[in-house]
């Protein structure tokens, strides 16, 4: 399996990120999610997951930052669509990204629970995004937290790949 995040000289482009405008910011937070395009996917997945972390946070806030989690999403597709994380073009089960937790303790769940683009505060940040073919659906509910899709798909992992993208600071 194979994926494709959009890149503009090797970073993410600025409207996925600190520099979007307006328009795709919800409470001065990016919030427009990159389309992915995806290929050669086992013909037998019912469903996929994806995940986007920073590795680059942890000298910063002392942790990985997740920045987007979701589950179930239709297991024929061939490109999550931009902004699909707000728009409910596709279906999908929303984890939460790092904003929930208790350092941030972000209540609503528009922006706790879905795509919050990156934000690098002191340097280019590395961003882990990584897409699962699961075989199943899992049985997870908005608001699910990471750990809890690591433990959801164990045994059910057709495929997993890995694209790391830049944010500029």
């Amino acid at each position: 399996m194979q994926i494709k995040v959009p890149e503009e000289n090797g970073y993410l482009p600025d409207i996925y990120g600190k520099y979007a405008p307006a328009e795709y910011r919800i409470d001065n937070g990016p919030t427009r999610s990159f389309p992915i395009d995806i290929k050669d996917a086992p013909a037998e997945t019912e469903t996929y997951a994806v995940t986007m972390i920073d590795h680059d946070a942890i000298p910063v806030g002392g942790f990985t930052w997740i920045h987007w989690v979701a589950a179930n999403l239709p297991g024929n597709l061939t490109t999550i669509p931009e902004n699909a994380s707000q728009s409910g073009d596709v279906p999908m089960t929303f984890g939460n990204n790092s904003t929930a937790g208790g350092l941030v303790n972000n209540q609503n769940p528009q922006t706790s629970q879905h795509y919050s683009g990156p934000l690098p505060p002191d340097k280019d940040h590395h961003y882990t995004v990584t897409v699962y073919a699961l075989d199943t659906k899992l049985p997870l509910e908005n608001g699910f937290w990471l750990n809890q899709l690591h433990d959801a798909m164990t045994g059910h992992v057709l495929a997993e790949t890995t694209q790391v993208v830049l944010g500029r600071v």
